[in-house]
């Protein structure tokens, strides 16, 4: 059974930067890809980023492209998630999600393991 800690959210002007982490332990002799998704008010789960095991292999929503950035220390167990200009519509709680293969999904079924998420907030 994996655990899975996100930290880093909170509230942020629009233009602004955000960082963040994910502390993920309990699946050890694996490797697994990582992704980040999210969710806001009244909507789906969405897809933001996703990671393979190495951190060679990177997906991005297009919504995010250019502006986030995905990035996993294998030896620290931690995958990142840095957010430069900001938008209200990145407004959202964030959750990251380990994989169920080393080959990074933009998938939700994909993932067989969440934490809880941390919430995002984007003023304008």
């Amino acid at each position: 059974q994996m655990h899975l800690v996100e930290s880093g959210g909170g509230l942020v002007q629009a233009g602004g930067s955000l960082r963040l982490s994910c502390a993920h332990s309990g699946r050890t002799f694996s490797r697994y890809a990582m992704g980040w998704f999210r969710q806001a008010p009244g909507k789906e789960r969405e897809f933001v980023a996703a990671i393979s095991w190495s951190g060679g292999v990177t997906y991005y929503a297009d919504s995010v492209k250019g502006r986030f950035t995905i990035s996993r220390d294998n030896a620290k167990n931690m995958v990142y998630l840095q957010m430069n200009s900001l938008k209200p519509e990145d407004t959202a709680v964030y959750s990251c999600a380990a994989g169920r293969s080393w080959d990074p999904s933009t998938k939700k079924d994909e993932y067989d393991y969440w934490g809880q998420g941390t919430q995002v907030t984007v003023s304008s």
